[in-house]
C-alpha cells in the first residue's frame, strides 16, 4: 500500500519558496537574528566580569538578568538596533 502526496513535490516546493520569501516574514526573521546576536553580546559582556547589570551572585539574579538581556535585545532589534536586520532583509530580497 502506498500513500500518494496531496500536492506534487514541485507544487509543494514552489508554495514553500513563495511563502519563505514573504518580505514581512524575512524582516521578522532578520530581527530575531539581530536580537539573538545582541543578546549574545550582552551576555558575553556580563560574563566577562565587568557586568552591565550588576554581578548576579545568585541563581535567581542570573535568571532575571538573562531574561532582561533577552527582552532588551529584542526591543533594540525591533527599533533598528545595529541595522543588521535591515542589511540581512535587503540581502535576501530577490534581484529586480
Amino acid at each position: 500500500m502506498s500513500i500518494n502526496p496531496v500536492l506534487s513535490s514541485t507544487t509543494a516546493t514552489t508554495a514553500s519558496a513563495a511563502s519563505s520569501r514573504d518580505p514581512a516574514k524575512v524582516h521578522d526573521a532578520a530581527q530575531q537574528f539581530e536580537a539573538l546576536l545582541l543578546g549574545q553580546m550582552l551576555r558575553t559582556e556580563r560574563q566577562s566580569g565587568s557586568g552591565w547589570l550588576g554581578s548576579g551572585e545568585d541563581a535567581s539574579a542570573e535568571c532575571v538578568t538573562d531574561y532582561a538581556e533577552q527582552q532588551f535585545a529584542a526591543v533594540l532589534a525591533q527599533n533598528g538596533g545595529l541595522g543588521i536586520a535591515t542589511l540581512v532583509a535587503k540581502g535576501l530580497e530577490p534581484a529586480r
